[in-house]
């Protein structure tokens, strides 16, 4: 059962439901609701995905906030966290809310023009804005990795963010922001690829050139996640996508080719980067560079 006049498209705060009597106490605790966040349900038949979180959050943050940082660049079209990821709430500076577990809050100025609606109508940080926070709230590689998607989709343009760094001096977290912006590189088309990049310029190591195509003897041979031509080394990426059997088959086919031209192809896996001072290491061997992090 779809409770949508209690809620946002089947997520509703539970106590709403019992006080308009559409469902009772004894119902909502033994029926098959799932709580998304404190107080907050939803139908069993929703996918448990990002948005569902940031539905929730929604019905319960104040009027003025705007989901932003991840969750609104998701909502804009970049890669979602996961289902477990706190949803990134912006709330204007005077609101004193704290959100329920679950709800990252980042209290600051934010100003109307700088808030929108997206999927579901849900109130977003616009553009530029998200860019600013993503950069101040995440990670250097987490704040690549979304910004880069963010490039990719043309969600913004590498013009306007070098906009807003012109005429941001002295607002605070502006660092944070022209670090993460020395990075990103719209051709990346996943985060991990970005992930690698940020690792290997933390480390010294030589800048790659993401997404490259590689010719021999006037031979198209694919193009490949991340190579250093001048090294004729290249490292793949290997999604869940690329463990299908057919997928299997075409990539060997094609690094093989790779590696008979004369390049060392180094394939990474999600098991892979969860030591990146290893991923460094195993590429700094391959250019013949010492690595120093920094």
């Amino acid at each position: 059962m779809l409770l949508r006049s209690t809620g946002l498209h089947g997520v509703f705060v539970g106590s709403h439901a019992i006080a308009e009597g559409a469902l009772t106490i004894r119902q909502l605790r033994e029926g098959p609701y799932v709580r998304v966040l404190h107080g907050v349900y939803a139908d069993p038949s929703l996918p448990r995905d990002h948005l569902l979180r940031c539905r929730a959050a929604a019905l319960l943050m104040p009027g003025g906030a705007a989901l932003g940082g991840r969750s609104a660049a998701a909502l804009l079209g970049a890669p979602a966290p996961s289902y477990g990821d706190p949803v990134t709430v912006v709330v204007p500076g005077p609101l004193r809310w704290a959100g329920p577990a679950g709800v990252r809050v980042h209290r600051t100025d934010l100003q109307d023009h700088e808030v929108g609606l997206a999927v579901d109508d849900l109130p977003v940080t616009s553009p530029l804005r998200t860019a600013w926070d993503l950069a101040v709230l995440e990670t250097l590689p987490t704040a690549v990795g979304v910004l880069d998607a963010m490039l990719s989709t043309r969600v913004v343009t590498a013009e306007q963010l070098r906009q807003v760094l012109d005429r941001s001096a002295g607002r605070w977290g502006l660092r944070r922001v022209r670090r993460a912006l020395d990075h990103v590189d719209g051709r990346s088309e996943s985060p991990p690829e970005s992930w690698v990049r940020v690792a290997c310029a933390q480390a010294g190591l030589p800048a790659p050139v993401p997404q490259y195509e590689v010719v021999h003897d006037g031979r198209w041979l694919g193009r490949v996640d991340l190579a250093w031509p001048a090294h004729r080394v290249i490292v793949e990426y290997d999604g869940e996508h690329h463990f299908d059997d057919l997928q299997i088959v075409k990539d060997d086919a094609r690094l093989g080719r790779l590696v008979a031209a004369g390049w060392t192809v180094i394939r990474l896996s999600a098991a892979d980067l969860r030591s990146m001072d290893a991923v460094v290491r195993r590429i700094g061997e391959a250019l013949g560079v010492s690595t120093t992090r920094r």
